[in-house]
């Protein structure tokens, strides 16, 4: 990974995801940034917060899971459920 002139690596990693998500629509873009404010949430909690339905919501994690902008983990608690969070 390369740094910036400041050696900040973090925000060469914010524009790398930056670039990523320039080509997801709308909906992706929304969920994504759901995820930046509230952390790891599940597909239930993220079509709550951004008010999308379920299956737009699933759409989107999905788009964002294969651009690795999300990571998708199972819950510890119940592994039927997938948790998502971004990328670092």
């Amino acid at each position: 990974m390369s740094t910036k002139a400041d050696g900040s690596a973090k925000d060469v990693t914010k524009q790398g995801r930056r670039d990523r998500l320039r080509d997801l629509p709308p909906s992706a873009k929304l969920v994504a940034k759901v995820l930046q404010v509230e952390g790891t949430m599940s597909l239930e909690e993220v079509a709550e917060e951004s008010l999308l339905p379920d299956r737009t919501a699933r759409y989107a994690l999905n788009r964002l899971t294969d651009a690795d902008v999300v990571l998708v983990r199972h819950d510890p608690y119940d592994a039927r459920r997938r948790l998502y969070a971004l990328a670092e």
